[in-house]
């Protein structure tokens, strides 16, 4: 894989004008005649990537993804309310922010115009202090985007300015990857902001809604990580914080549009079908056992959570080396979260936004009015005058009392929107879950990288270091392209291009301060 440079025609589409391009091995077009065949293990947007990478070249896919529908931690399935209605749960609101370069190509084989997304105007925080936060107004162009947000957020006063130590927070202001982990990776989130003496009302208002996005306390998460987030979404890039929704639940809008594009491609999409073995072969392929088969393969992406990764290769005792093993072994899953999901009998104040963050409201972090946005709600809230809304709690305790977690989220809904203390539920439902990665202090380098000791086998998803500026959403889809690559590579066919932000700050005087802190 060839480093990331600047520019290109990629602004052209959308991206940011200094957006980095990522060239893929050059290679002939793709397979003509036999081709070989690969096993893609999840069926999350990371493993849906590789499938896609991989299929698009004429490789032979077999996808397999142990539960009955597509989309990982961002599937949906059909429920019945207590009214009749049919509708979808999924496992929650997520944010399709600009910078999401690979993901937004990845939508746009079954949505050109985009139309499958929907733009919400602001990404508003409210602290229970009564602090209201803002990133409608703030500048999107580096460095006006952090000062913005400093001049802007009313977290900030000169008192607090005052307090802080520029010194310490030199790193914010020339974000280099993946140097950002050598620098801060044994660093705790929580102790880099307080070494910065950063507002505490700031701190928790602004900056904790990135340690959030990974379900996480701050205490837990590495600084490198909250760092990176920084640079993604200020410095790096001038998208800013805004983002796009699905304008229905995502099976409608990604998923069943995604299966029928892969399988248009040849790709056999195996659903309800857990991997749960696999043994590398003496030829250099690989036989992929589930439950109903065992089937050979040229190449494997295994593109799992924490918990289906060292499943897998646990129960794979030829795969890899044992310093391999060993860190899969240690990869460790962050505590539970849950969603909420409530279909309530009357609307909400208009004024309420799509998407609000929280703090300071218990284990509330964040309300979604679902049918200002989503097709499906909106539907729902116009037939029976009600509405509908979603309530996340992340970084819970294993040991707490869930159904006294979920009384108190709405109990706290109602201190942020009071005339929901007035309605009746018409139907609930309670998602809990614990399968999202945790990326601890010092843990950077026991993540897998895309590749394996074994050239036939890759690992893809958001655990997976990539070398590049992304996180989350985008990342699970880089990593699934990237995965993709190294196999083609191997066969000498091209492979996807991919986009990112800048490696580095793109402010000369910035960095040029920064330097000053090397």
């Amino acid at each position: 894989m060839m480093a990331p440079r600047q520019g290109g025609s990629g602004s052209r589409h959308g991206r940011d004008r200094r957006a980095a391009v990522v060239q893929a091995y050059g290679g002939r077009a793709r397979f003509t005649g036999q081709a070989p065949e690969a096993a893609v293990v999840g069926g999350g947007l990371a493993g849906i990537a590789a499938a896609t990478g991989l299929a698009e070249r004429g490789v032979r896919v077999t996808l397999y993804e142990s539960e009955p529908e597509l989309g990982g931690r961002l599937a949906g399935w059909p429920t019945r309310l207590a009214d009749g209605s049919n509708v979808t749960m999924s496992r929650g609101f997520h944010a399709f922010f600009r910078q999401y370069y690979n993901l937004r190509g990845l939508l746009r084989r079954v949505d050109p115009g985009g139309d499958s997304l929907t733009p919400l105007p602001d990404y508003p925080l409210r602290h229970s202090s009564g602090l209201h936060d803002s990133f409608a107004r703030v500048p999107r162009t580096p460095p006006l985007s952090a000062l913005g947000f400093v001049a802007l957020s009313p977290t900030f006063g000169l008192r607090d300015l005052a307090r802080m130590s520029p010194r310490a927070a030199l790193p914010l202001l020339d974000v280099r990857v993946p140097e950002v982990y050598e620098q801060l990776d044994g660093v705790s989130a929580h102790d880099f902001l307080a070494r910065i003496r950063f507002p505490e009302a700031a701190h928790h208002l602004a900056f904790e809604v990135f340690s959030r996005s990974f379900f996480a306390d701050p205490r837990e998460l590495s600084a490198a990580e909250l760092v990176l987030m920084f640079h993604i979404y200020f410095l790096g890039s001038s998208e800013g914080l805004l983002f796009d929704v699905p304008a229905e639940p995502f099976p409608t809008a990604l998923w069943d549009p995604l299966r029928g594009y892969l399988e248009s491609h040849g790709v056999s999409v195996r659903t309800s079908t857990p991997v749960r073995q696999v043994r590398p072969q003496p030829d250099g392929g690989l036989n992929v056992t589930t439950d109903q088969d065992t089937a050979r393969c040229d190449a494997l992406v295994l593109a799992l959570d924490c918990a289906g990764l060292r499943q897998v290769v646990a129960s794979s005792p030829e795969l890899g080396d044992a310093d391999w093993r060993a860190r899969i072994d240690r990869l460790r899953t962050a505590p539970p979260f849950l969603v909420s999901r409530l279909w309530l009998d009357r609307p909400v104040a208009p004024g309420r936004p799509g998407f609000l963050g929280t703090s300071g409201y218990g284990p509330l972090d964040n309300v979604s009015v679902l049918d200002r946005w989503e097709g499906e709600a909106a539907r729902w809230a116009r037939r029976t005058g009600g509405s509908v809304l979603e309530l996340h709690a992340y970084a819970v305790s294993p040991d707490a009392d869930r159904g006294a977690i979920q009384a108190e989220a709405v109990r706290q809904l109602h201190r942020v929107y009071p005339e929901t203390s007035r309605a009746r539920v018409v139907d609930e439902r309670h998602e809990w879950r614990a399968d999202c990665p945790m990326f601890p202090v010092g843990g950077y380098q026991d993540r897998p990288g895309v590749h394996s000791p074994d050239p036939a086998v890759t690992v893809a998803g958001d655990l997976v270091r990539t070398g590049l500026p992304v996180a989350l959403m985008e990342r699970a889809v880089t990593s699934g392209f990237l995965a993709a690559n190294a196999h083609l590579e191997r066969w000498g066919v091209r492979g996807q291009t991919l986009w990112t932000v800048p490696r580095t700050g793109r402010s000369l005087p910035l960095r040029g301060l920064a330097a000053l802190g090397g």
